[in-house]
């Protein structure tokens, strides 16, 4: 298992992890098996979506905004519901399936680390599983 060490900078920003993970698989040497990016923080996920162009970021952002805003009567006391509230529809992991030694993502697809109560310093990790052949 590899642990990614992310720094935010945002209370609320999308950092790509693309790189790193196809990286790690690489490294991995696994030709066919499955990659599972997982994040263990409650105010915080990851997804996966199109990395070309960085306003599908603040879009992707000002919707959930728009979906859970800050102004509702939240009872948890320490301020940050909403960050959990989207932590929770986002979710924790993502699986990426390994062919040839590859990820096996979209032309636009890439892999983002979902920061909800920043700026923080956090983890990722990232599991490489092995398949057999066929």
């Amino acid at each position: 298992m590899k642990v990614l060490q992310v720094k935010t900078h945002k209370k609320e920003e999308l950092i790509d992890l693309t790189s790193q993970v196809k990286k790690a698989i690489r490294d991995s040497g696994v030709s066919r098996g499955t990659c599972i990016v997982y994040v263990p923080h409650t105010t915080s996920a990851v997804t996966i979506n199109e990395n070309a162009d960085p306003s599908v970021r603040s879009d992707i952002l000002m919707s959930l905004k728009k979906m859970v805003p800050d102004s509702l009567p939240y009872t948890h006391s320490e301020g940050n519901s909403p960050a959990h509230v989207k932590s929770s529809l986002i979710g924790p992991f993502e699986s990426i399936i390994i062919e040839d030694n590859r990820a096996v993502l979209g032309t636009w697809q890439g892999i983002f680390f979902c920061e909800f109560d920043g700026p923080r310093n956090r983890k990722a990790y990232i599991e490489i599983r092995p398949h057999s052949s066929p």
